[in-house]
């Protein structure tokens, strides 16, 4: 793995807006637009890194999978701040039931700096994931464009049409699989992400209606979510947490209605109810006491930062966090937040984000954290985005840059 700098492409903003990534600038606290796609520089890999990480990916899966049932079998939703009855309740149906229900991906954020150094799990945010369209479409473009005849870690789109398409007997037959995005998007970002996993499902055959979360109504009389045109909503991706969709105005409507597999219900959701064992930081603290040392693994806890907080040094993230929301760095020997000052968090073993960069000698470069993100598609590794922020935190102000397999 080595970073490399490059000229960007002339035009390059109105090139990957035509590809769907419409939102290549962000508005920094400065007020300044600054490139979310950065294509001033990209990484290469060797072909046998990429493989190796692949394994790793699907291993990690494999084991977040087996945390998950642990989860379920000792009835530890309370560690993950589920304390609703019934929401547990029907999380264990989904999860028993998962064969029933379809579910098409997440993303590992990973620690890796290509030094032979075994990769390390950051998180696993297998609901809701997002940087999909630069993942799966416009970085493959950039490849072609500038490195013709190379090869990437991406078959991300293949695949997904593929899960559509092999799921498709899942979904409650004679309706549209509606797909719903938050008009609280102001970028455009959760929009596209929407819009380009309903044309993969469209290549896969599937009918597909789009729906704004915020539009989505309910029909008192028949008891069922409907659209603007008054159908019923049988089956809704929809790019909206499941900690949201359970707590808002109508979360007691989406626990009367769910169809947890078999038409149980009348509002098939995807992903399914079981991923809100994946997304929750919580899961950290288990994998590491089902697999202690594991060499991809970082230490991680419920219950405090142990002997991190002398040692390692730690991060502290809140089990529901986002874009590096609430994260806070604490070196070791300093001084340590109450829990009670946090709410409930994760205490994960300190692993700066590498920073790959070589300015010129006697030259201020600016940080680059790199952290790899590694898409899971049904279950198999499918891909890699790749995102660089100036702090040691990946937030809503990291750049995405291009990858080749050289």
């Amino acid at each position: 793995m080595q970073r490399h700098t490059i000229e960007p492409r002339p035009g390059w903003q109105e090139t990957v807006e035509a590809q769907g990534v419409i939102y290549p600038l962000t508005r920094h606290p400065d007020d300044s637009l600054r490139p979310y796609w950065d294509e001033s520089a990209y990484y290469s890999f060797s072909l046998a890194e990429v493989e190796a990480l692949e394994e790793v990916v699907e291993e990690l899966h494999a084991m977040c999978l087996a945390a998950a049932a642990h989860i379920v079998e000792k009835d530890r939703f309370a560690e993950l701040g589920i304390t609703d009855p019934r929401l547990a309740s029907l999380v264990t149906e989904a999860w028993h039931r998962k064969d029933e229900l379809p579910s098409l991906y997440g993303r590992f954020d990973l620690w890796y700096d290509g030094s032979g150094a075994p990769a390390k799990m950051l998180e696993y945010n297998a609901d809701t994931p997002t940087s999909l369209v630069e993942a799966a479409s416009a970085q493959w473009f950039w490849m072609e464009e500038r490195f013709p005849g190379a090869d990437q870690w991406n078959s991300l789109h293949e695949r997904l049409v593929d899960a559509w398409r092999a799921q498709a007997a899942l979904l409650p037959p004679g309706s549209p699989v509606h797909f719903a995005h938050t008009i609280d998007d102001e970028c455009g970002e959760d929009l596209m992400t929407v819009a380009y996993l309903r044309e993969t499902a469209a290549q896969a055959g599937l009918e597909t209606e789009a729906i704004a979360v915020e539009d989505i109504g309910w029909d008192s009389l028949s008891h069922r979510f409907v659209d603007q045109r008054l159908r019923f909503i049988r089956s809704c991706f929809k790019l909206y947490p499941w900690e949201w969709l359970a707590t808002d105005d109508f979360g007691p409507h989406v626990l009367d209605t769910l169809d947890n597999g078999g038409g149980t219900g009348s509002t098939l959701w995807i992903e399914p109810a079981w991923k809100m064992l994946l997304s929750n930081k919580a899961l950290l603290a288990i994998l590491w006491e089902l697999y202690p040392g594991h060499p991809n693994l970082l230490a991680s806890y419920l219950d405090g930062p142990r002997e991190l907080a002398t040692t390692t040094g730690y991060v502290t993230k809140p089990l529901l966090g986002r874009e590096g929301a609430g994260v806070t760095l604490h070196q070791p020997g300093g001084t340590q937040t109450p829990a009670s000052a946090t709410g409930p968090s994760c205490y994960q073993q300190l692993a700066l984000l590498p920073d790959l960069s070589t300015p010129a000698p006697g030259a201020h470069s600016p940080t680059n954290h790199v952290v790899l993100g590694a898409w899971v598609v049904a279950d198999e590794a499918a891909g890699l985005g790749i995102r660089e922020s100036a702090g040691p935190v990946t937030d809503g102000y990291a750049r995405f840059l291009p990858h080749v397999i050289l």
